[in-house]
């Protein structure tokens, strides 16, 4: 897993990226109340706002982490928003496609993004 200094965690499998808001994030957000997730098919820059998420405390929104495509996103946050604050790693948000892998490189692992947030 890769982090960005936006809070975001990537998870490449065989070129596909899952992309959710990390524990750290969930927390400061407290309870969600709402999530808008991107249109699958969707060309995105990194970035570039593509995830709205509403929580009591405030509304906030999730970047595009590299460019590429939305190939899929996870429904069942639009019914029941509060997953994220009940395992943000499990309630990811979307998966993508990237025109850009070699930027993941670039990304925090566990440890440094841990030495990041505190």
């Amino acid at each position: 897993m890769k982090y960005t200094e936006d809070h975001e965690w990537l998870d490449d499998n065989d070129g596909i990226i899952t992309v959710g808001i990390t524990e750290h994030a969930a927390t400061q957000l407290g309870d969600v109340v709402f999530v808008e997730l991107p249109e699958v098919g969707r060309t995105v820059t990194k970035g570039e706002e593509i995830v709205v998420i509403e929580s009591v405390k405030a509304a906030s929104d999730i970047l595009a982490p590299l460019d590429g495509e939305i190939t899929e996103v996870n429904t069942a946050l639009a019914d029941t928003p509060g997953l994220v604050n009940e395992d943000a790693e499990a309630a990811w948000f979307f998966r993508m496609t990237t025109t850009t892998p070699e930027e993941m490189d670039t990304m925090m692992d566990e440890d440094g993004y841990r030495d990041f947030v505190e």
